[in-house]
């Protein structure tokens, strides 16, 4: 049962225009960091949520700052920078918002004539290349990414950024997720949807790990599998997949896209966001693909609707693919990251919080070599260290449900977010730790290792939080 929260730390201080750290200053460092830990510790996220008179609406609409922590014989240092992207350069100069957002639609130029602004909602919309989700790697160079079809590459030394990258340009998708896999070659992996006048298809990307000539970027990027979406002109919403040593996971989720509000978003007044519904009438599916011939596998695999932003790992076992995935039983949270949620104090930020769908571990078993004389009614599964299920149904389908990988202390902490694993040696295998946020507030505030084996957990956590603004209830 989860426990209500009361009189919860307003965080809108978070949540407002911060100027940039261009100079390199030095960190005071509280405890001590081992001499061998040297790098760069890179991360981004929106930093600006104006532009003159305009403001953004969507917590995810933010133009994209980016941030390195150096760390270098036991000292830390800091800068920072907002990505010259061409939106950032645009709205900088028309000191307005010229170019949509998630949940932002940006407004006719104030200075055409009303026959002209009218006209404007009839043009097709101009894709942002505000990349303000996460860094990621293909052949060796860093790209800021986010779920359009764009991605900067940028100098990590500088965080300046050297070139803008068009997925469309080599493979036909409409973009791809923030979140690809890497094979320990550096073979990359993701998935990005295509849009079409016959619907839509998810497609699984696979993009050499190395150079042939210099100045490349994504080149030789290629379709491995498109998969059908179950409606035609709803396909699922997701943010990342799975990965294991021969084959991918794609779950298909009941958050779907309407297509044709996506396409009249403009013309009716509305952002993108609106075009996303939470439909839970439908049960969410498994896919998998073989990583090494690109074929779907015949097995149906089928859990009650859930939604999840990002997987924790997978692994194969004993002819069963194991998924660990950040679940939740409600897939409307998207709408509760608006600005306006996030910046209420009091009574009102305690019921936004409240109202959020709080994401858990589970574990979903797929087997693999499904025969048609397969027994029904009996679980599939061959694991005894796993109480997830799946069993074989009358219409041929495999039904899966999960096992938790927590106990009710998680529930304390407000369920956990943002998984990480030792990715470099346990993506894909079977391991014993992840890593993530606690949430007991609407952002994170602690940090937690979970023990996938024991179902136990470490928790470092804050005290309290506390910001040098003050909050008033809106």
């Amino acid at each position: 049962m989860l426990r209500q929260r009361k009189s919860l730390p307003c965080i809108a201080p978070l949540l407002t225009t911060v100027e940039e750290t261009l100079d390199t200053v030095s960190a005071r460092v509280r405890g001590h960091i081992p001499e061998w830990l040297n790098g760069y510790l890179l991360r981004v996220g929106p930093g600006k949520f104006e532009f003159g008179k305009d403001k953004y609406n969507h917590w995810f609409d933010g133009m994209a700052l980016l941030h390195q922590f150096r760390m270098e014989k036991g000292t830390v240092t800091y800068r920072s920078r907002f990505l010259q992207s061409d939106t950032y350069k645009a709205n900088s100069a028309g000191d307005r918002i010229v170019i949509s957002e998630f949940g932002t639609l940006a407004l006719p130029d104030p200075c055409k004539n009303i026959f002209e602004r009218f006209m404007s909602r009839f043009e097709p919309p101009v894709m942002t290349d505000n990349t303000n989700v996460n860094f990621v790697q293909y052949k060796g160079d860093y790209y800021m990414s986010t779920e359009t079809n764009f991605m900067n590459k940028v100098d990590i030394e500088t965080l300046g950024r050297m070139e803008k990258v068009d997925w469309s340009k080599f493979i036909a998708v409409n973009g791809a997720t923030a979140h690809p896999h890497y094979d320990p070659d550096g073979t990359a992996y993701n998935m990005g949807n295509t849009y079409g006048p016959r619907g839509s298809c998810y497609n699984i990307i696979r993009v050499p790990p190395e150079k042939t000539e210099p100045g490349e970027t994504i080149h030789g990027a290629q379709v491995l599998c498109s998969i059908a979406s179950t409606e035609t002109m709803k396909p699922s919403y997701y943010h990342s997949f799975g990965m294991t040593e021969n084959y991918i996971i794609f779950i298909e989720q009941p958050l779907k896209m309407k297509l044709w509000k996506m396409a009249t978003s403009k013309l009716r007044g509305k952002a993108f966001a609106d075009a996303i519904s939470w439909e839970p009438q439908y049960n969410t599916r498994f896919h998998v693909v073989d990583k090494h011939t690109g074929q779907t596998l015949p097995g149906v695999y089928y859990s009650n609707p859930f939604i999840t932003y990002h997987q924790i790992n997978a692994f194969e076992d004993q002819g069963c693919i194991v998924i660990d995935l950040c679940c939740q039983d409600d897939g409307r949270s998207l709408e509760i990251y608006h600005l306006q949620n996030l910046r209420k104090a009091g009574e009102g930020l305690d019921q936004v919080y409240n109202s959020v769908a709080k994401s858990f571990p589970r574990r979903f078993v797929l087997p693999l070599d499904v025969s048609a004389d397969a027994p029904k009614g009996r679980n599939l599964s061959s694991l005894s260290y796993s109480s997830a299920s799946a069993v074989k149904q009358s219409d041929g389908e495999i039904w899966c449900s999960p096992e938790n990988l927590h106990h009710e202390d998680l529930v304390e902490e407000g369920g956990i977010e943002f998984p990480q694993i030792n990715y470099g040696r346990f993506n894909g295998k079977k391991y014993n730790f992840f890593y993530g946020c606690g949430f007991r507030h609407l952002v994170g505030d602690s940090l937690i290792k979970v023990d996938v084996v024991n179902k136990t957990l470490t928790v470092m956590k804050i005290s309290s939080l506390t910001f040098a603004k003050t909050c008033s209830a809106l």
